[in-house]
């Protein structure tokens, strides 16, 4: 059983890579769950309704986040309503959304878990904590659990993955966009790798157009990004799912 994980879609240009190359994935592996993160996927800023059933009709079941899922204003009222958006469990309980989305599969369910790292980021709660107490609400008929690591150190992402190793099935970083080369399966039988990269154009700097980037470090003064032009690419994993809730194999992809 596998299930497709891609890194973080950038502007229209990772939504037209991700249209190009998914339905070629979709027939050749036939995974049973497909996630992306979404949060940059309106302009490389955001989401929207319209950009996330795009996203939807393309086959993708749910679509993870982190902290740029706000940049939209209208995603504070829409992902109350669409359960398959979700925003990472460690921000502050008041805050609109669900951070777990329940994907049914033919003996039970398979679980997408959303969470935020604290190194460098913003001071959200716990990510350890968090997690543990989600594994002890999840529900019995849960079989697998996957979980999407939105954070910016190495060290902190490696840290859950050891944290949770064999409690989960797949630990995956993102928010970094940059595709890492450390896929394993941990000792006790989880997934992990420090970040999915991203689905977005290969000639910007993380997706945004050079030249802005660099003058923000020339200048330092306050910039507007703009999406990068030029040819895209797709990253993410395939992971093999095993049957006690573990995974027996990962596969980076790049296309």
């Amino acid at each position: 059983m596998r299930v497709l994980m891609l890194g973080d879609i950038f502007g229209r240009p990772g939504r037209q890579i991700v249209a190009q190359h998914l339905p070629k994935l979709i027939e050749r592996y036939n995974p049973v769950l497909i996630v992306a993160n979404g949060e940059n996927a309106a302009g490389g800023f955001g989401l929207t309704k319209k950009v996330a059933d795009e996203l939807f009709g393309l086959g993708i079941h749910v679509l993870t986040s982190g902290n740029h899922i706000w940049d939209q204003k209208e995603m504070y009222t829409h992902i109350e309503a669409e359960p398959r958006i979700l925003r990472p469990a460690n921000y502050p309980p008041t805050v609109p959304g669900a951070s777990v989305y329940l994907h049914e599969i033919e003996d039970g369910q398979i679980a997408v878990v959303n969470l935020i790292g604290r190194v460098f980021m913003q001071d959200y709660d716990c990510p350890f904590r968090t997690a543990d107490r989600i594994l002890e609400e999840m529900p019995r008929d849960v079989r697998h659990i996957l979980i999407d690591f939105h954070g910016e150190a190495t060290s902190e992402k490696i840290a859950l993955a050891r944290y949770l190793d064999g409690r989960v099935s797949a630990v995956v970083g993102t928010h970094t966009h940059v595709l890492t080369a450390d896929e394993k399966i941990l000792p006790k039988g989880t997934a992990y790798i420090t970040d999915l990269g991203m689905c977005g154009p290969i000639g910007g700097i993380l997706g945004v157009e050079p030249s802005v980037v660099i003058n923000k470090f020339l200048t330092q003064l306050p910039t507007r990004f703009s999406v990068a032009k030029g040819p895209a690419q797709l990253t993410g994993v395939l992971i093999t799912l095993g049957p006690q809730g573990t995974a027996e194999q990962i596969l980076r992809l790049k296309f």
